[in-house]
């Protein structure tokens, strides 16, 4: 049991260092987190460790009164358990004063910290907390909050936010005056290639992405689902960061790391995914069962993974584009499959229960791919009946009529700044 002292002490040297250092980079997810307090619901915070999140939390206490705030990854915390929360509180009122919101970063490491959370929640208690693990949030919240809280999802920077990171102030007519065009699009060359990890685009060290992935693999997958063969899925997941927007099968997985059956493949890519690591992305097709025996596409959670972790020898400027454009769709909260039939279209974007948008994400239209990369969206398109479509490129801008139907090719930069 943690000694009462430990939690005050703990509780005020948090207290100590909230404030936002200048400069801090203001997120585009906060005003819509913010509409979202006077509703009783809990706030939960999900996405990949290093991304933002506690920072975020610091942003929406700058913008509220009457709050209180525990980082339950402080290492005094490590043997914090569930029937110390009503300690916990008693230090919390002592040094914040009786609070009408808590702040909870990382509670998913206590182990039944949703019995106290719906505590405080049926008092009448605002509640935000931050996880960095999708099972644990889902399962245990799922069972015993069903129907009391709203989740959002924090990615790294996207592109708006870089550009706010270097200072770099936005006009409307960015892409119509040559010298602004230019610097837009070597800065967007250094975010495809960095991606976007706020503390990683401030120190530029490389160790430091390598700690996190090591933290994802080791806290987050090894030690939490007790994995036996850790080198078979280092394996794995050098594979899948050097091969990312790249097509798979659980099977040809299998096969390459020598395993006896695809089970556990596919148990390590949905513990990736938990830890925010990776996305699959499925086919389009109206017949589940078509769908899920479809090979997938496999997505980073940011390009950094790709650029340090990889095991590329020279950067994949396609590769990382697809990377951009299908994390810019999730930002924007679009579901999205991919579609192959006679060619292959890289996005569908479904609205309801209509596919609205169809997208290539192509770095070059250059003769060897043209009318491949054409064709492949002109399938799309056809299938779901569109009559516009878009090729997302690094700098082309044309406009094309095929088949009657209009393509947009546009530079990649302007498209993730669109409605900003």
């Amino acid at each position: 049991m943690i000694p009462q002292e430990t939690l005050r002490q703990v509780v005020l040297r948090q207290k100590a260092g909230l404030s936002l250092p200048p400069g801090t980079v203001p997120r585009e997810i906060t005003d819509d987190i913010l509409t979202w307090f006077d509703d009783k619901r809990i706030l939960i915070l999900t996405g990949v460790r290093r991304c933002g999140k506690s920072t975020l939390l610091k942003q929406i206490m700058q913008k509220k009164t009457g709050w209180c705030y525990v980082n339950f990854e402080d290492e005094r915390l490590l043997d914090f358990r569930a029937e110390e929360f009503e300690r916990l509180n008693e230090a919390l009122i002592g040094a914040y004063g009786p609070s009408r919101t808590y702040f909870f970063d990382e509670i998913q490491n206590i182990e039944k910290f949703e019995t106290f959370v719906r505590r405080l929640h049926e008092e009448g208690k605002k509640i935000l907390i931050t996880g960095s693990n999708a099972a644990l949030l889902s399962t245990e919240l799922g069972t015993r909050l069903t129907g009391r809280y709203k989740a959002f999802s924090v990615y790294p920077f996207s592109f708006a936010e870089f550009l706010a990171f270097k200072n770099v102030a936005l006009r409307k007519d960015a892409f119509h005056v040559t010298e602004t065009k230019v610097r837009l699009l070597t800065l967007f060359q250094e975010y495809l290639a960095q991606g976007g990890l706020p503390e990683y685009l401030q120190n530029r060290d490389k160790e430091y992405v390598k700690t996190i992935y090591e933290n994802i693999l080791y806290r987050d997958i090894i030690t939490r689902y007790s994995i036996r063969n850790e080198k078979i899925l280092r394996e794995l997941v050098n594979f899948l960061t050097t091969n990312s927007a790249s097509l798979f099968t659980y099977n040809s997985l299998k096969n390459s790391l020598g395993l006896a059956n695809a089970i556990t493949v596919k148990e390590y890519i949905s513990y990736l995914q938990n830890a925010f690591l990776f996305f699959e992305l499925l086919k389009f097709s109206h017949s589940v069962k078509r769908q899920l025996g479809s090979p997938r596409k496999i997505f980073l959670i940011d390009n950094a993974f790709h650029h340090v972790c990889g095991l590329n020898f020279t950067p994949n400027k396609g590769r990382n584009l697809e990377n951009a454009v299908f994390l810019e769709l999730r930002r924007r909260g679009k579901e999205v499959f991919y579609f192959a039939d006679k060619g292959e279209c890289d996005f569908a974007v479904k609205e309801g229960t209509k596919i609205t948008e169809a997208i290539q994400a192509c770095y070059a239209l250059e003769n060897d791919n043209r009318e491949r990369e054409i064709a492949g969206l002109l399938d799309a398109m056809d299938f779901f009946k569109l009559k516009t479509g878009r090729i997302i490129t690094f700098e082309q801008t044309e406009e094309l009529v095929r088949r009657g139907r209009k393509i947009g090719v546009v530079p990649a930069a302007r498209w993730m700044l669109e409605g900003r």
